[in-house]
């Protein structure tokens, strides 16, 4: 009974987990201005500087007198710069059931 309960429980952890996949190592961007290129895929802080100041020029715009062309540009760019912001650094993501996982696992073995 035990073994079949802690194997359910299992399954609903594992299906529960959303699976990760692998950036491409190009960002597609049309303006080669706002996005820095770096061969190593870490930004230093200067570079994050520039890119956080750009997002927040972007967002502070008025954007009621531009064209959908000009908007989906801007979209564009801000995905660009996101995507930049996201592959340089050294954060992993852990969803909510790996996570509980996780503790049960460490709360059993120890």
């Amino acid at each position: 009974m035990k073994k079949t309960l802690l194997c359910i429980i299992l399954m609903m952890f594992v299906w529960g987990t959303t699976s990760v996949t692998a950036a491409t190592p190009e960002a597609k961007s049309t303006d080669k201005t706002a996005v820095v290129n770096n061969t190593d895929n870490n930004l230093t802080k200067a570079e994050m500087k520039v890119l956080t100041l750009r997002v927040e020029e972007i967002r502070d715009m008025d954007k009621n007198d531009m064209t959908k062309a000009e908007k989906r540009e801007l979209r564009s760019e801000l995905k660009a710069i996101k995507k930049e912001m996201r592959d340089s650094g050294g954060v992993i993501y852990i969803g909510g059931a790996t996570l509980i996982l996780i503790i049960i696992l460490i709360i059993l073995l120890v």
